[in-house]
């Protein structure tokens, strides 16, 4: 029971149960195969339906006994109703880890008592159960006889996927991800048609030499970049700059706010010119602020607007900070970031870690907060695969033509860079094995540079921690790259190393 107690806690607690259970899993198995604790999903299957009366109580998670009854009342039956519903989702999601036939038996266990007796979400959760099960058989399903059904005595969950005994006997692979071989997909039967077969073919030899990234090499926030303003628009937006550098009050900084948009979103201008005389960046903390919360337009497009606005607010404010950010243009940053998290990746977050001079102790502070508020941990992973695996980020970023001299189109490693990632890590951030491959072969390369860094050193210590698992095939070349470091945590790193 006690092994499980984490587990029921991310039921109870957790925003997003199902994703943050099923890490734990995964975790759990990694680290039980070096342990004598039995983390094995039959067990956890059997915990949720043991009768109430065979399970301890006394955990803060269990609701109140139930009243006595004469049918048999199963453990995860005792748990509140979000706590139910919540464990179903998550079996639902990961249901091909669990046996089948016991997962069938837990959903009809709990839908056995009646529609009126079981909470709606907790029967609809349970019906979604059966629902994702392979070839369910509902025909028990029924108001007379709940408990008729037969359990299928099928080996299918223990034996080999009949599609992996296929991949292992192929001798010639199309696609090195799919289980098809070359024969399989040029064969008679799965394509009669012998011209689609070869368009077919020819469209999969292509797809596989395509990079398989989904985002445009250039991004373009502006359709009328080139086009020149018009004597009137340039006298407003200089009048509009005269009042950028005078915060009077915040009613006089929402005005100022409603006529830049008002400008910037004319049809057919040059908002990136506009926004250049207006240099609103130059605006202080309180009146930047006040810019970024009201320089909104539902009506607008999602990414191009809130780009500008990042871009031409706050990224020229982070780019050249020195000391940490005020606490109330980082909050007015943090709220506005929340409701666009595609422009803040592009017109912030790129831009910054692309910084010329590379990120430094109050940047890093900077970002690791916004990543950690308003960025979910997997849009974070694959940002930090485009940042260390893509190596074209300066044709995807996006800022002002005046401060694109402020941006390298390469990455510089500095001690907070390191640092930055070390916080992600931290902050449960599963980095991709690609990923993972680059930060080696860049620390290959950086070691003696930062021999001496502590922050360098507890950056590694934190990687062989964290995604042990993705650097078995590292292990030797990142001894090595260690063994040239001199700081108070290279034993403990060279001690972890040994062990993988």
């Amino acid at each position: 029971m006690e092994p499980w107690t984490p587990l029921f806690d991310i039921f109870l607690n957790s925003p997003t149960p199902e994703s943050d259970a099923s890490r734990w899993l995964q975790e759990s198995f990694c680290s039980s195969s070096t342990s004598a604790t039995p983390f094995t999903t039959a067990s956890f299957l059997s915990l949720l339906s043991k009768p109430f009366d065979a399970i301890a109580q006394g955990y803060s998670f269990l609701s109140s006994p139930p009243p006595a009854q004469t049918k048999r009342v199963m453990f995860i039956q005792t748990l509140p109703a979000m706590v139910q519903s919540r464990i179903l989702s998550f079996l639902a999601f990961e249901h091909r880890r669990f046996c089948a036939r016991d997962l069938s038996s837990l959903a009809r266990g709990i839908l056995g008592g009646g529609g009126d007796e079981v909470d709606f979400w907790v029967s609809r959760a349970a019906r979604h159960l059966l629902d994702v099960m392979p070839e369910s058989d509902y025909e028990w399903i029924s108001r007379l006889g709940l408990d008729s059904g037969e359990e299928r005595t099928s080996d299918e969950f223990e034996s080999v996927p009949v599609w992996l005994k296929n991949e292992v006997a192929a001798t010639r692979v199309l696609l090195p991800w799919l289980p098809v071989s070359l024969d399989e997909f040029n064969s008679a039967e799965s394509f009669p048609d012998g011209e689609k077969n070869e368009e077919l073919l020819s469209e999969a030899q292509e797809l596989e030499a395509e990079p398989m990234d989904e985002d445009v090499e250039d991004i373009e926030i502006c359709d009328s970049l080139g086009v020149p303003l018009e004597p009137e628009i340039q006298y407003k937006a200089k009048s509009l700059r005269a009042q950028i550098a005078y915060f009077e009050s915040t009613s006089r900084t929402v005005a100022l706010a409603n006529a830049i948009r008002e400008i910037c979103l004319g049809k057919g201008l040059n908002s990136v010119g506009v926004l250049e005389l207006i240099e609103p960046w130059k605006a202080d903390d309180e009146a930047a602020s006040v810019l970024i919360s009201h320089l909104t337009d539902g009506t607008q497009e999602e990414f191009t607007w809130p780009s500008l606005v990042l871009c031409s607010i706050i990224l020229p404010r982070l780019l050249v900070l020195e000391v940490p950010v005020t606490r109330v243009l980082l909050t007015a940053t943090i709220e506005y970031c929340k409701l666009h998290q595609k422009s803040t990746e592009y017109a912030l977050l790129l831009p910054l870690i692309m910084r010329k001079e590379g990120i430094n102790n109050p940047v890093c502070e900077a970002i690791s907060r916004i990543i950690k508020e308003c960025l979910h941990p997997a849009h974070v992973t694959a940002f930090c695969h485009k940042l260390l695996c893509d190596g074209k980020n300066n044709k995807k970023l996006i800022c002002l033509p005046s401060h694109q001299c402020l941006t390298s189109p390469e990455l510089v490693w500095t001690e907070s860079l390191f640092n930055l990632f070390q916080n992600l890590l931290n902050h449960n951030i599963h980095l991709t094995q690609e990923s993972v491959d680059c930060i080696i072969n860049s620390v290959q390369k950086l070691s003696l540079r930062f021999s001496k860094s502590l922050k360098f050193g507890n950056f590694l210590l934190c990687l062989v921690t964290k995604c042990s698992s993705s650097l078995k095939s590292h292990k030797q070349s990142l001894t090595k790259a260690v063994e040239c470091t001199n700081t108070l945590v290279t034993k403990s790193i060279l001690s972890k190393l040994s062990s993988l």
